[in-house]
């Protein structure tokens, strides 16, 4: 493979980890599994390269950061998404107390999101 094929596919692989960024905070899925699709096919190609020219060096640093910040970009998310989640599971009724000091049942699921109507 050339030089100038190799820094060409660097590019585009750099460019499609920005696009995979602005998809994702469109929430737009279907982009992002045809993005993931093509930097997939991508990086296969791009295994077969043993050395790359000092030159490129460059173009690799920044796919690295451009895929470090989608990183932290999903993971915040995740962690956002948790966060919430665990806030609509807690009991939303507050812990009551019987004579003798020990917590009573409450007589309701507490949960903000129980799956019932």
């Amino acid at each position: 493979m050339t030089r100038e094929t190799v820094r060409q596919q660097l590019i585009r692989l750099r460019d499609l980890i920005r696009e995979e960024r602005e998809y994702a905070k469109q929430m737009d899925l279907e982009a992002m599994a045809r993005i993931r699709e093509e930097k997939e096919a991508l990086i296969q190609i791009l295994d077969s390269v043993k050395e790359l020219h000092p030159s490129d060096y460059e173009y690799a640093r920044q796919i690295r950061q451009e895929n470090r910040r989608n990183a932290y970009l999903f993971k915040s998310t995740l962690n956002w998404i948790q966060e919430t989640m665990e806030f609509f599971g807690r009991r939303t009724a507050p812990t009551t107390y019987g004579q003798t000091g020990h917590t009573l049942a409450a007589p309701v699921n507490g949960r903000l999101l129980s799956g019932r109507i």
